[in-house]
């Protein structure tokens, strides 16, 4: 009996000829059916560009309230003014959040985000950032995705560089990528209501790098999405990265579907399947090419067994061990770790552990 070929798509050969892929490249992957070979390829490429090194940051997540004036469909953290477990903190609990975070964690960075809360204005952000920053001058802050930015541009009639500007002599040091979602409009207007469009996130991003407010970018998906969106989505961030360099990684978050609307509305019965989860990591990979070195694996959304293999995907590095995490939380998604377990994950898949800062610089 003669042995079956497999033969490697024109897409596949093309980027490990070293062609960065196209639109219709993207779409190809994403269509393929040999996930193997797909994610060999992009395991090669991860390789080339990082070595056998696993990276994550020592990260502590702070959310400063989770009152919201948007209504998104696939949100579990979001809670009306009304609510009885609705809540803002002060900037002086932030404080105390901040010293649990350094002192007893050891944290290295906080990643603040929040809802679009009208009730804020710029002042609360500013006065949040200069109280942590006097307290801990060394801790990074990466805080307000660019959809909270373009709201709170919005709700205090500044224009969004003037909020970059303050907020960055303020404290801020790092933007995260939280509020992306998809950018295909027809999709993301089923999911996302009182958000800021796809086009002014990109606009957001743009301008606060170019004031040297860097960041990572996401892509949620396994939900409602085509895999047009997603090729969309990722040569978006790949076009906008090629002009400023700011992005420091590219994350692709997994929808969690319990307590969504989505759920509640029965729009989705079930979560995308670990063979889709694994598709997006290597196609994520690939598509990129050398136009961003980092993808990071969500440990959160996809559980750590899962995380383990995506980094056998593409993937190269861990994010962080987000401790104090609750928006996936409020989805149902476990979120308990440690920097020893982080560790272990790694070398438990014949990988090298490194500790990073915000700016992937390596630090232990």
């Amino acid at each position: 009996m003669s042995k079956t070929i497999i033969k490697p798509t024109s897409s596949l050969e093309k980027v490990l000829s070293g062609e960065e892929l196209d639109f219709n490249d993207g779409l190809e992957l994403m269509k393929d059916e040999n996930l193997f070979l797909l994610g060999a390829a992009a395991d090669k490429l991860r390789k080339e560009l990082i070595g056998n090194n696993v990276s994550f940051v020592s990260s502590y997540y702070l959310n400063y309230t989770n009152i919201c004036v948007a209504s998104c469909q696939l949100c579990a953290f979001y809670r009306k003014e009304k609510d009885l477990d609705s809540y803002t903190l002060s900037p002086e609990q932030i404080v105390k959040r901040a010293e649990i975070a350094v002192n007893d964690l050891g944290a290295t960075e906080l990643h603040i985000v929040g809802g679009f809360n009208a009730k804020l204005g710029l002042e609360y952000y500013e006065n949040m950032f200069k109280l942590i920053k006097l307290k801990f001058p060394k801790i990074v802050i990466k805080a307000l995705t660019p959809a909270e930015i373009f709201f709170i541009s919005k709700v205090t009639r500044n224009s969004v560089k003037e909020v970059l500007v303050r907020l960055k002599e303020s404290g801020l040091d790092a933007l995260p990528g939280g509020g992306a979602e998809i950018f295909n409009k027809q999709t993301r207007d089923k999911i996302v209501i009182g958000k800021c469009s796809g086009d002014e996130w990109l606009d957001t991003v743009f301008q606060a790098h170019n004031l040297g407010l860097k960041g990572n970018c996401t892509m949620l998906f396994g939900h409602i999405e085509k895999p047009e969106d997603i090729v969309d989505h990722i040569i978006k961030l790949r076009d906008l990265n090629k002009k400023t360099n700011g992005f420091t990684t590219f994350i692709p978050l997994k929808f969690s579907l319990e307590n969504t609307e989505l759920e509640k509305q029965h729009t989705l019965i079930s979560e995308s399947p670990s063979t889709y989860d694994l598709r997006i990591i290597a196609v994520s990979r690939l598509l990129f090419y050398t136009a961003l070195k980092n993808i990071s694996v969500y440990w959160v959304a996809l559980g750590k067994k899962l995380a383990q293999v995506a980094l056998c995907y593409g993937g190269s590095d861990l994010v962080g061990t987000a401790f104090s995490e609750e928006i996936f939380k409020a989805a149902g998604k476990s979120n308990q770790t440690s920097v020893q377990e982080l560790k272990f994950l790694i070398k438990e898949i014949g990988r090298n552990p490194v500790r990073r800062d915000t700016f992937f610089n390596i630090i232990g």
